[in-house]
């Protein structure tokens, strides 16, 4: 699928235009120089010809983010088959945006230039310098008023093929959310789960500010697809960024990083929203950790969104080549954060990696296949009813209120994560520490590492589930 990309300095409304085009609030949007760091991108319709747009980060060499943002930028436009570079009328013609689109002109790509905020007649006549870059392209728009889009989307199509096939390493996260996975009764008992894309795998990567996220989504991916910079909260718009592994499509989304809300800065607050979103659409989340620097309550806190999104978890213990410790310690850090720290994360998988050096990369891209493999676990019927029946037996359910309190059967009622429904004669009185015990016994008997397992229950002939 062809690319178009959106390029200029920062604040000249790129991503104002990305969100006009793409006829939805994706892109963040402020005030603040340099909002967007890393390429966002969505496939959109112009004129009835599909594109996968490409928002950029601002071309600037003030400090060591912007230069890096630039790096990947100006990487990116090579890829490219159409180039929209814009520039703020109100600032007027200037030297680097001369040298900024010559260079690009030399890529001998389809190229637009775009003078944005043309608000009024004064603008129009403001316009008139950029005539000086003697480019034929020129297009006045007002992003905020629409004006001057219909001509740009013009130029656009007249630029695009008409067929084309889809790419599905392009697209973005939101367009391959799925359905959510809910089973629907029948009038006697539960239908069986729902059907997923087994091929399709999503992956958040989450943690507070600079932990190295970004470092890992590029050594995952085995390119400098995020900006990377010793400045925490880099990353501000989620990036998304697929491979093909082992037959599997593995989409990752490199979010925001988190840091305590007193020190939330500016446009951050935006980016945490984000976040949020992208965790309730993923399947699998590496929660990551700065091995070299320690752990502490934030890393808790944070590790607190999983177990309400029902995420397969993964933790990663990154930076582990700066610590100098032995397999031995390894053992004891993991046994510390399973204990201590991440208790309700006992059943995660722990794996230590430098995304630097890419060390053990593959066996955490090995990890994420198996841990998704749990996570879309089908279990079958009378086997489960089998191992419920024989856990009733050895540790019967408590009496409720004098009454006895059976459980007639059992099922699986969903998958992603696995979901497995009790029927029963009193359901309100199944205790949480007796769920706890059942699903110990099932991780017993099945392989559910990295995976939550939720059980709930049900009164016979009644259609509502108890899962608290």
């Amino acid at each position: 699928m062809q690319k178009i990309m959106l390029i200029g300095k920062p604040n000249v409304g790129k991503s104002s235009l990305f969100n006009r085009l793409a006829k939805e609030r994706l892109a963040i949007t402020s005030d603040i120089s340099g909002t967007t760091r890393d390429t966002n991108r969505k496939i959109v319709d112009i004129n009835g010809k599909k594109a996968i747009l490409v928002d950029s980060g601002g071309l600037d060499d003030k400090d060591e983010l912007f230069q890096n943002v630039k790096k990947n930028t100006l990487k990116e436009a090579k890829d490219a088959d159409i180039i929209v570079y814009m520039v703020d009328c109100k600032l007027g013609a200037n030297d680097d945006d001369r040298a900024y689109f010559y260079d690009l002109l030399k890529l001998k790509k389809p190229t637009a230039l775009v003078i944005n905020k043309v608000d009024s007649k004064k603008d129009e006549e403001r316009s008139l310098e950029f005539t000086r870059f003697g480019f034929k392209n020129i297009f006045n728009i007002s992003v905020s008023h629409a004006t001057g889009i219909d001509e740009l989307n013009d130029f656009l199509s007249s630029h695009l093929r008409d067929t084309f096939v889809p790419d599905n390493s392009e697209l973005s996260l939101e367009d391959f959310l799925d359905e959510n996975i809910a089973g629907e009764y029948d009038e006697e008992g539960i239908n069986e789960v729902s059907e997923i894309d087994e091929n399709h795998i999503k992956i958040s990567i989450l943690g507070r500010v600079n932990v190295g996220k970004s470092s890992l989504l590029n050594a995952l991916v085995n390119d400098e697809r995020c900006v990377v910079s010793s400045i925490a909260g880099t990353t501000i718009d989620p990036v998304n960024e697929s491979i093909e592994y082992n037959g599997k499509t593995l989409e990752f989304v490199d979010t925001a990083g988190i840091r305590r809300r007193s020190k939330i800065l500016g446009i951050e607050k935006y980016a945490l929203n984000r976040t949020e979103k992208m965790l309730e659409n993923s399947q699998i989340a590496l929660l990551v950790l700065d091995a070299a620097e320690g752990f502490n309550e934030l890393d808790e806190r944070i590790a607190g969104l999983l177990g309400k999104n029902y995420l397969g978890v993964i933790i990663v213990l990154n930076k582990w080549d700066l610590c100098g410790k032995s397999d031995k310690e390894f053992d004891e850090v993991c046994k510390h954060l399973r204990l201590d720290r991440f208790k309700f994360l006992a059943y995660a998988p722990i794996i230590s990696v430098s995304a630097l050096s890419k060390k053990r990369i593959k066996n955490l891209l090995d990890l994420i296949l198996k841990v998704h493999s749990n996570y879309i676990q089908k279990i079958q019927t009378s086997k489960l009813n089998q191992i419920i029946e024989e856990a009733c037996l050895a540790h019967p359910l408590p009496h409720d209120k004098g009454k006895l309190v059976k459980i007639y059967y059992a099922t699986q009622y969903s998958v992603a994560p696995p979901k497995i429904a009790l029927v029963m004669n009193r359901p309100k009185a199944l205790h949480f520490s007796y769920k706890r015990y059942l699903q110990n016994v099932l991780r017993k008997h099945y392989d559910l590492s990295g995976v939550p397992l939720i059980i709930a229950a049900r009164k016979k002939g009644e259609k509502e589930l108890i899962e608290e």
